[in-house]
């Protein structure tokens, strides 16, 4: 690539795609974008924008799958309460990698996690009149503010920059005080920034959570990927930090996407702590006739939305999970590949005039890992966007996370080779000499 690919060019492909503005198109809209400026340009992008793994998936669960494929199990319904040895491996894992027990009973698979959030955005939001409204820790994943848009689910959300450690405390109760609060849904580590809440930081959503009665919905999509800290032995200390430890009004969302590389066959875990999954709430027993949360959501909502999670996607994620426990499959080590690539490509972003936007936990360096925020001086998202698109390089505008900062989110997993190193750093040094 000799010279940007002009904004004509830019501008008519956004019409096509009925893009107004592509600091606000969603991120499959910005995957569609950038394929068909490749055809254009006829080379690949530097595709930073999808969260897509970008290592080989489990050898453990592809077998596992492929042995339940060949047993016939294909033909039958799945449990939607969730295959039993799943639920075993599931409660076993997390108690080895999270140090908290959990009832297998209380822990049921979802096609992704994006179903278990879809489904408590909906379930929390109607548990008491009046507790109507989703709290979202931002930046976020935009995905989440879009599931309670769809579902008509009043929300509300800040950007955490301004509220790490103790400012968090007043920032939350100002919010859980008004008693419209249902629940609050956040990521650790954080999508997009990378930001890894604090102990402190978990106590105090944790200790909220028990004076208003808030349901914490806690998203372990990159469990144990902060590496700066080895989490990677089963049932020994250091364990992934949870809000779990502070409250007995806790989700977890477990997903095979990431940590086992396993995106495509769409498998998750809910997770409920044991007392939540038995409340009762008489807005469920009004409305559906079943009190007991976590019923209402299994035999309610997932049987409205799937009637159940891939039978074979099942045995894949209990053989992942049982071989992860076992210390047999060292998902935490494999994952450390993104760190490697993270710290690369911070290093050209920065290299060519560019900044970390969400850089530091207090006072600790932003981990590096699967994702990472990047600012060039104060130009806004749209126009950067605009720039490194027509650059060859495709991201999303930290607007669309819920920020409040100026910036982009930079995901490293489609960049694998060298190769895919060098043309991004030709393409950013290209960008710095154009804009």
């Amino acid at each position: 690539m000799n010279k940007p690919l002009t904004e004509d060019v830019l501008l008519q492909n956004m019409r096509d795609m009925d893009i107004e503005q592509i600091s606000k198109a969603t991120i499959r809209q910005a995957v569609a974008l950038s394929a068909g400026l490749e055809k254009i340009l006829g080379e690949p992008f530097s595709r930073l924008e999808i969260g897509v793994p970008g290592l080989d998936p489990c050898r453990e669960g592809v077998e596992a799958q492929k042995r339940a494929l060949d047993s016939g199990i294909a033909s039958v319904y799945p449990s939607i309460e969730g295959l039993p040895a799943l639920k075993e491996a599931a409660s076993r894992f997390i108690k080895a990698f999270v140090n908290i027990d959990v009832d297998p009973k209380c822990i049921v698979p979802t096609v992704g996690s994006m179903q278990g959030s879809y489904n408590l955005t909906l379930e929390c939001s109607q548990l008491r009149p009046g507790r109507d409204t989703m709290l979202y820790i931002h930046p976020g994943f935009p995905a989440n503010l879009t599931q309670a848009r769809v579902l008509g689910v009043r929300h509300e959300a800040f950007d955490i920059y301004e509220y790490r450690g103790e400012k968090l405390r007043d920032k939350l109760e100002s919010y859980f005080a008004t008693g419209r609060i249902a629940a609050i849904l956040f990521s650790n580590p954080n999508n997009p920034t990378w930001v890894c809440l604090t102990e402190e930081e978990l106590q105090i959503i944790g200790e909220l959570a028990n004076k208003y009665d808030v349901i914490v919905l806690e998203d372990m999509a990159y469990m144990c990927m902060d590496f700066r800290t080895d989490l990677s032995h089963p049932f020994e200390a250091p364990f992934q930090p949870t809000v779990a430890r502070y409250t007995d009004n806790y989700i977890i969302m477990l997903s095979a996407s990431k940590i086992f590389s396993y995106a495509g066959e769409r498998i998750a875990l809910v997770a409920f702590n044991n007392k939540l999954f038995r409340r009762q709430f008489e807005g469920l027993r009004e409305r559906y006739g079943i009190a007991r949360m976590g019923q209402n959501f299994i035999h309610t909502f997932l049987y409205a939305a799937s009637s159940g999670t891939s039978h074979s996607a099942q045995y894949a994620m209990a053989a992942m999970l049982q071989g992860a426990a076992d210390g047999t499959l060292p998902f935490v080590h494999n994952v450390s590949e993104y760190g490697r690539r993270a710290k690369i490509v911070k290093e050209l972003f920065v290299k060519h005039g560019f900044h970390i936007v969400y850089d530091h936990d207090m006072d600790r360096p932003i981990a590096d890992g699967f994702f990472f925020t990047a600012g060039y001086g104060d130009m806004d998202d749209e126009t950067l966007m605009r720039c490194l698109m027509r650059c060859g390089i495709s991201s999303i505008g930290l607007n669309t996370t819920g920020s409040g900062q100026y910036g982009v989110r930079v995901c490293v997993s489609a960049l694998r080779t060298d190769a895919d190193f060098q043309r991004l750093d030709e393409r950013l040094a290209m960008f710095a000499s154009e804009f």
